[in-house]
Order: structure tokens, then C-alpha cells, then sequence
């Protein structure tokens, strides 16, 4: 893996490496001196400060970890899939908030893997499993009713792939969770939001409990965004994750129950046979 360095913000050097997914590049954060941001051919991955692991600088990524926090109660360790590592934002966000958690992170790029575990190391005593894989051969490996929380940030290429978007890969997801456990997708669509719609109609062919957290613009297709659609096979707490999605620096709006339901537009449900990959991000969305 060929790395070499430049010059970052603070006088900090930035690394830049080949790994299989494209060109990686980490970039030292001006505000944080052991702040990070995680970029694969210039789309940002992931931030992560090594000082304070539960900060979650990425709009999409406080979301996630509101799901974490709303998992179980506060401190209680949790049994977590990660699928899509990245920088292991999440996991070390879980073993921050949440001690003595017992995480697996499936991340296919396995050159990656190696650069970010040289360079912003994970704590030794995080109890954080890290197999590269592809995610759904990763997650057929978890036992049944393992994990309490299941959370799906994927992209390759800035793109979800085809086969992590079908009815039988959430199938796979719900095996792996237990009764009362809560998935939590990051999903990236802009205009006219035919991908995200088609998402929604597909978890809810597995799950019977669903929210969906984004940006009003994003809701209302005015622009390429993320949304993190939690999923459970019971009740979800809405009116706690409303409120913090509402509080977030950049405020989001949830939509659940009857309202979600008429945003996907009659949109249906989504197999293997049908799969696409999602959309791809127009070039100014990283500008």
C-alpha cells in the first residue's frame, strides 16, 4: 500500500494512500488536533477526533449514534454489527458511550483496514472485531439473534451496493438481530428520491416499525443528501429521536408512521432480482 504525505492544517501531515477501494486520503482537522476526516477519492468517509471519540462531527453520523444512544438505556453495553467501517467512527462512538459493548465492524477493504488502524489506532481494550469482507458474507456470519443494534453505512465508489439494497439482505439483517433490536441505515438519494422511497418500501416489507431522519431539503427532493432510517420489529422511541434530530446543529425532521408511508409514493419493495446500486452523487455534492 503506497502512501505518501502532505502538509495538512496546523502544520499536522495528511496521509494519502492506494487502498482497494480507490485513493484515501486522512485529513487533519484545523480544530481538533487529533481530528481526522477520512476521504476515498475525495468523497469524506468519516470524521474521528482520537482525543474524544463521541464527538460525531457528520451530520448523517449523529444520527447513527442517536440510534445508539436510544438502543438501550444509557451505558448499558450492546452487541453491534457495523457494516461499513470506514474510520470506525460508530465503534469507537459505542465503546466511548457505551463500555464493555462487543462490536464486529465488516469492512471489505482490507487495505484500508490496515491504513486506518496504523494511523488513528483503535483503543486495545475496545472489544471491536474487525473482519474484511464483503458486508452481507460478514453478516452471514453472525449468530442469530446476536445483535442488539445492526448499523448499515456502506458505499463503494460513493455508492451502496446493488446487493445491500434487496428484501433477502434485510432478511439476513433481521436474523442477526434480536427480538427488539433496531437497524439504522445511512442512505444517500437526491431528486426525485426514487432509491430512497424504494428503501423505505423494502425495510418495511421485513419490519414492521419504522423512522426516517434527513434534511427537509433532502426530504422535499431540493438536493442530493443522507437519511438514517431506523427499522425494528418493535415500537421505536420517535418522539426522543425527533426531538435530538430536531436539536442537531444542522436540524433534521423525522417521519414515521403514516406520513412515511405516503412519502414512498407507492413505491414497492426491492429483491435481489432487482437490486440497483444507489444513485450516483452529483459532483458538486463534494465541492
Amino acid at each position: 500500500m503506497a502512501k505518501n504525505r502532505r502538509r495538512g492544517g496546523g502544520g499536522t501531515e495528511a496521509v494519502v494512500a492506494a487502498v482497494d477501494g480507490g485513493l484515501a486520503e486522512l485529513i487533519p482537522d484545523r480544530e481538533r488536533p487529533r481530528g481526522w476526516t477520512l476521504l476515498i477519492d475525495g468523497a469524506p468517509q468519516s470524521h474521528v477526533d482520537l482525543d474524544d471519540p463521541a464527538h460525531l462531527s457528520f451530520e448523517y453520523q449523529r444520527r447513527l449514534g442517536h440510534a445508539v444512544d436510544l438502543a438501550a438505556p444509557a451505558g448499558r453495553p450492546l452487541h453491534v454489527v457495523h457494516l461499513g467501517g470506514g474510520a470506525f467512527t460508530l465503534a469507537r462512538y459505542v465503546a466511548a458511550t457505551r463500555p464493555r459493548s462487543t462490536q464486529q465492524v465488516v469492512e471489505l477493504d482490507a487495505a484500508l483496514v490496515q491504513l486506518v488502524r496504523e494511523r488513528l489506532p483503535l483503543d486495545p481494550g475496545a472489544r471491536i472485531r474487525v473482519r474484511s469482507l464483503d458486508a452481507r458474507a460478514g453478516l452471514a456470519k453472525v449468530p442469530d439473534g446476536w445483535a442488539d443494534l445492526v448499523i448499515a453505512d456502506v458505499f463503494s465508489g460513493a455508492r451502496t451496493p446493488a446487493h445491500l439494497t434487496s428484501t433477502e439482505f434485510l432478511a439476513e439483517v433481521r436474523r442477526a438481530m434480536k427480538p427488539g433490536g433496531c437497524y439504522a441505515a445511512n442512505i444517500a438519494d437526491g431528486p426525485p428520491l426514487t432509491h430512497l422511497r424504494a428503501q423505505i418500501a423494502t425495510v418495511a416489507a421485513v419490519f414492521p416499525e419504522l423512522a426516517l431522519a434527513a434534511d427537509p431539503t433532502v426530504l422535499r427532493g431540493r438536493r442530493f443528501g443522507n437519511a438514517v432510517l431506523l427499522a425494528s420489529d418493535t415500537a421505536l422511541p420517535v418522539a426522543e429521536f425527533t426531538r435530538r434530530v430536531a436539536g442537531d446543529p444542522f436540524a433534521g425532521r423525522v417521519e414515521h408512521g403514516r406520513a412515511l408511508a405516503d412519502f414512498t409514493g407507492g413505491a414497492g419493495p426491492v429483491s435481489d432480482a432487482s437490486a440497483k446500486p444507489s444513485p450516483v452523487p452529483p459532483p458538486a455534492v463534494f465541492r
